[in-house]
């Protein structure tokens, strides 16, 4: 690792903004009525000042106390009272709340002003349009009762292939309001990738799209369709959504207008069910073997994403929160339970680069977009084409951009600031499917830091530990939880005895979970995250995370993309391979491959200077922009790419093509 310092403080919360915040308002109430020391004064005079580490600590050592204090600070309703909070402390196996009965989506419809905009929405397709909280309701419970009419109840499986509308969201709420279960995946997903997921869990629903345009490209999914009623026998009914061709059908589906009339009329109703009763199944990347089905309860997910919406994102009442992202992805889970927020949401489906890389700022200018969330992927990518988003747009409601799916690097740090000024928030956030939320993310009173994480979330006891599980400050190791928190999966679908559960968390840390990515914890309190630790790049004990690497070499012009992998050899060694995407013009006959070592040399570490450096047409990643480094070690090292990767959840499986021939 390069030498530790203390990077440059890019932005700090004014006095006004920190004293308006959510987080604070809760703290304050949470020392007047749970004896909670989080400021550095009295509580409520003009010298006290709101301590986040203080009010973190107590969140992860009193784990009963915070979460019995979330619960009452947003006035959770449960039909049944709760037992306890935590009944049960063991990882895995906590028990929350037994003896609750509620449902998330009574939450995010109670106390609604119908006049008020609950949703703007855009596609490639259509222009940018609004949903009413009215409308919502109204469309809700007709879904609701038409899905009731098909015989869904409690417990029963619906599975969507819908994209990103606000159709979609209906359907959700109006799933999880009977009690049923919901799983989604994006119509880009391909057949096989869908059938590995959805067949899991044993559908009794499946509601499809005929199809979507994207990158200015109409895709008709009904074919696709057809092939998925087939492989999914349990499925008893198909509705089919007519978004790329109105009025478009399919036989022996149902139209999505009919399944709507069928329950014109009725009111929304809130099915009760336990704290841990399935709210939706997740998956998770599925690049190799069978995706691992996650389940969330109601309750763990409704305390998690009012903590972290209301603390951590500090969204209000005049907000108006896009994150772009599929229904494929955790993102669209914890987009649509902003509403559980005062705040609104924007919905946008296609191509962020169609017509050009300015369309989501186009969308955020034009939708009013206050927090703007999209990929680190995504911030690069803007920076690399040279985009200056307030050009030609009016950007001045936006208040904060979010980012995730990858470590975010300092440079695009600085470029966000350089385009936006130092009164925008950027904050980075790093979690998971596995939890539907952040482990590391933005905490609005605190300052931000150029390359990191501004803190560990409220809850999430996360730690840097060394393979003995010695917790680490100021080095690199191993994420860990050492506390339970709600919105753990329940379980994984079919994994009747949890072994699986056990292996994927639990197997190295005995009752500690490991989350798999390589972390460091400053003294400072914040996060830098270093990339997947089955992916990282050990050197004579000297482990290099592979997103410094990505760093120091996006940092040269003439390259556009990268992936690196060690590639271990017969005699034990190991061979670093760099294969780079390069801009136009380019090419590796001269200066550039030592350049990208020179940079390697001086920005990382003299050890990790690749072995050999090639050039391909395109980085494979998969259907959330995660680049595929394992899958392509595996397949250097010669095992067969059909089994190593689903293709299905690739979003250019052609790009893993190329490694077959490079292996050698």
């Amino acid at each position: 690792m390069t030498e530790s310092r203390v990077p440059r403080v890019l932005w700090e919360p004014d006095e006004a903004r920190t004293e308006s915040s959510n987080i604070v308002a809760f703290a304050r109430w949470a020392s007047e009525n749970k004896g909670v020391r989080a400021f550095g004064g009295e509580a409520g005079s003009p010298a006290a000042s709101f301590d986040y580490d203080s009010l973190w600590r107590w969140s992860v050592t009193d784990v009963d106390g915070f979460w019995e204090a979330v619960w009452e600070y947003y006035g959770v309703r449960s039909e049944t009272p709760y037992e306890r909070v935590l009944a049960e402390r063991a990882m895995p196996g906590a028990s929350w709340f037994p003896g609750a009965t509620l449902n998330y989506a009574r939450h995010v419809f109670e106390g609604r002003d119908d006049a008020r905009v609950a949703i703007r929405h855009a596609t490639e397709l259509r222009g940018l349009g609004e949903w009413t909280w009215g409308e919502l309701r109204r469309r809700t419970a007709a879904i609701a009762a038409g899905l009731r009419g098909l015989g869904v109840g409690p417990g029963d499986r619906v599975a969507a292939y819908l994209p990103n509308l606000p159709e979609t969201v209906a359907a959700f709420y109006a799933v999880a309001s009977l009690g049923a279960v919901w799983s989604s995946c994006s119509p880009d997903f391909g057949v096989r990738s869908v059938i590995d997921r959805f067949a899991q869990i044993e559908p009794k629903v499946l509601l499809a799209v005929d199809g979507y345009r994207y990158g200015g490209k109409d895709f008709d999914r009904r074919p696709v369709v057809d092939e998925l009623r087939a492989a999914l026998p349990t499925a008893e009914h198909t509705v089919l959504l007519d978004h790329l061709a109105p009025g478009a059908s399919l036989d022996g589906t149902m139209p999505w207008g009919r399944l709507e009339e069928s329950g014109a009329g009725a009111e929304l109703e809130f099915t009760p069910v336990p704290f841990d009763h399935p709210l939706w199944v997740l998956y998770s990347s599925g690049t190799t073997g069978l995706p691992k089905a996650i389940v969330h309860g109601h309750g763990g997910i409704l305390l998690e994403q009012l903590k972290n919406l209301h603390l951590h994102l500090d969204a209000r009442e005049d907000d108006r929160v896009f994150w772009f992202t599929t229904t494929g992805w955790m993102m669209w889970n914890f987009l649509v339970s902003v509403l559980l927020t005062p705040a609104s949401i924007v919905l946008y489906d296609g191509s962020p680069a169609a017509p050009d890389m300015g369309a989501l700022w186009d969308l955020a200018a034009d939708a009013g977009v206050t927090v703007f969330g999209t990929s680190a992927g995504f911030l690069a990518s803007s920076m690399k084409e040279g985009v200056h988003p307030r050009e030609g747009r009016d950007l001045s409601r936006l208040k904060a951009i979010g980012s995730t799916g990858s470590p975010l690097s300092p440079e695009a740090f600085s470029w966000v600031y350089d385009e936006f000024g130092e009164d925008l928030w950027l904050f980075s956030t790093s979690g998971g499917t596995d939890v539907c939320s952040c482990l590391v993310g933005g905490t609005p009173t605190l300052p931000v830091y150029e390359g990191e994480i501004q803190s560990r979330a409220l809850g999430m006891a996360v730690a840097s530990w060394d393979p003995e599980g010695r917790e680490l400050t100021g080095e690199v190791g191993e994420l860990v939880v050492t506390q339970p928190a709600p919105s753990m999966p329940v379980f994984f679908w079919g994994d009747e005895d949890g072994e699986r559960l056990r292996d994927s968390y639990f197997s190295v840390y005995p009752g500690v979970w490991r989350h798999g990515d390589w972390i460091e914890i400053t003294d400072r309190g914040t996060a830098i995250i270093y990339g997947r630790s089955d992916s990282t790049i050990n050197r004579g004990g000297v482990r290099m995370g592979t997103s410094e690497i990505y760093r120091a070499v996006l940092a040269l012009d003439d390259v556009v993309d990268a992936l690196v992998v060690d590639v271990p050899q017969e005699d034990g060694s190991s061979r670093i391979e760099l294969f780079t995407v390069l801009r136009e013009g380019a090419d590796l006959e001269g200066d550039l491959p030592g350049e990208i070592a020179r940079r390697i040399r001086t920005d990382c570490s003299p050890r990790h200077v690749p072995d050999r450096v090639r050039a391909i047409a395109a980085v494979p990643r998969t259907l959330s922009g995660k680049v595929l480094e394992v899958p392509v070690k595996r397949i250097l090292m010669g095992e067969d790419p059909e089994k190593v990767a689903s293709r299905d959840s690739l979003a250019n499986p052609e790009a893993l093509d190329r490694f077959s021939e490079l292996k050698g």
